[in-house]
């Protein structure tokens, strides 16, 4: 009884995990990537890894970032905070993992926005 408690206990913990994991959905290039893109149009984000962050617009419109790099945790976490001080959100702006901990990891430099097409 003891094992199957810890099994499931195990499955439960390594559900959301292995859901973090899966590749971002498709995306067909809509337009030529722009460096920035304004603040009060951000609806929502969807941190797809470590490197990939969508960003859904007003308008249903999608912007896919792929950042200069990988920015550890960031998938993992899948969260983050920025600090601009226009109404921009910018290719030069830096980003910043929020932990889960309440702590605050990498700091990452962003890619340019490309709008996209998501594949259902």
């Amino acid at each position: 009884m003891r094992t199957l408690i810890l099994t499931i206990a195990a499955i439960a913990i390594a559900a959301p995990v292995a859901a973090r994991d899966q590749a971002a959905p498709a995306a067909i290039p809509a337009g030529p990537p722009v460096d920035c893109i304004q603040l009060n149009q951000i609806r929502e984000t969807h941190v797809r890894s470590d490197q990939v962050i969508d960003f859904e617009m007003s308008g249903k419109r999608v912007y896919r970032n792929t950042l200069d790099g990988a920015c550890p945790s960031l998938g993992l976490e899948e969260r983050f905070s920025y600090s601009a001080s226009t109404g921009q959100l910018c290719s030069t702006d830096l980003i910043t993992v929020l932990q889960s901990t309440g702590g605050r990891g990498a700091t990452c430099g962003l890619g340019k926005f490309q709008p996209v097409t998501l594949a259902k």
